[in-house]
C-alpha cells in the first residue's frame, strides 16, 4: 500500500478540509457519537490550525488525519469547551499558558479501510508532534481514549493531572474515558522514547521523504510532505 501525509495550513486549503472534515463525522458517527467539539468547523479559516491528512496515492481517497489547532485570541482549542462541562478549571489552565503558546492535537480518526496500518494513530502522533515543533508553540494539549494513551506517552505526552479525576473524564459521552494529556517541552521532548524522538526529528529535519514500512498488513509506503507552508 501507498499513501501521502500531507500538512498544511487549514486556510490555505479549504476543499480539502471540508473532506478531512466529512471523513472524521462519518467515523464518529459510525461510532454513535454526534456531538464532539473536535467536529466543530470553526477552524476551517484559521491561518493558525493544520491540518494533516492521510490519502491515496492519487489524492482521490482521504484515510484519515487529525489537527494541530492553536490557541489564538479568535479560537479556544476544542477541547476547552469539552473539559468545561465537567471541570471549568481548562478554561484558567490554558490562558495562564497563553495564545500561541499551546494548542491542541484533535480530531484524529482513520478509516476502516486502513485500519491495522497505524495510519490513525501512530503516524499521525508522531506528525502532531513533529508539525508542532516546527510552528514554534510552547504546548501540545490532547484528549486520548485508554486504547491510545500508552502510545501518546511514547511520543512526549504526559497526563495532565491537574484537570478531572486525575486526568480521566467521560467523553465524549458516558461510558466512554478520555485522558488529558501535555507535551510541555516540543523542541526536545524528554519524555518521548529514543526511538520515537528520533523519528520525530528526523521528520522536521526532513518534512519531505519516502519510507517503506512493515506493519501487521503488510508493506506500507508513506510519501510524507506535512509542512508545505514553509
Amino acid at each position: 500500500m501507498v499513501a501521502r501525509i500531507k500538512g498544511y495550513r487549514a486556510s490555505d486549503d479549504i476543499e480539502t478540509s471540508l473532506r478531512y472534515a466529512d471523513g472524521h463525522r462519518k467515523v464518529l458517527e459510525a461510532y454513535g457519537i454526534k456531538q464532539v467539539t473536535s467536529a466543530v468547523h470553526n477552524w476551517l479559516e484559521d491561518p493558525n490550525t493544520y491540518v494533516l491528512i492521510v490519502e491515496s496515492e492519487d489524492g482521490s481517497k482521504i484515510y484519515g488525519g487529525t489537527r494541530v489547532q492553536v490557541r489564538s485570541p479568535n479560537l479556544k482549542l476544542p477541547m476547552e469547551d469539552a473539559i468545561a462541562k465537567i471541570d471549568k478549571k481548562i478554561y484558567s489552565y490554558v490562558d495562564a499558558i497563553g495564545d500561541y503558546n499551546v494548542a491542541e492535537f484533535c480530531g484524529l480518526f482513520n478509516s476502516r479501510e486502513v485500519a491495522g496500518y497505524g495510519i490513525g494513530s501512530l503516524y499521525l502522533c508522531r506528525i502532531a508532534m513533529a508539525v508542532s515543533g516546527l510552528v514554534g508553540i510552547k504546548n501540545l494539549l490532547a484528549l486520548c481514549s485508554p486504547i491510545t494513551l500508552l502510545m501518546s506517552e511514547r511520543i512526549g505526552f504526559e497526563i495532565l493531572k491537574d484537570l478531572g479525576n486525575n486526568g480521566t473524564f467521560y467523553y465524549p459521552k458516558e461510558g466512554l474515558i478520555a485522558t488529558s494529556l501535555i507535551a510541555r517541552d516540543l523542541v526536545n521532548l524528554p519524555v518521548a522514547t529514543d526511538e520515537e524522538r528520533e523519528l520525530i526529528f528526523s521528520l522536521r529535519k526532513n518534512p519531505k521523504q519516502t519510507v517503506t514500512e512493515n506493519g501487521r498488513r503488510g508493506e506500507l509506503t508513506i510519501i510524507y510532505d506535512i509542512a508545505t507552508w514553509l
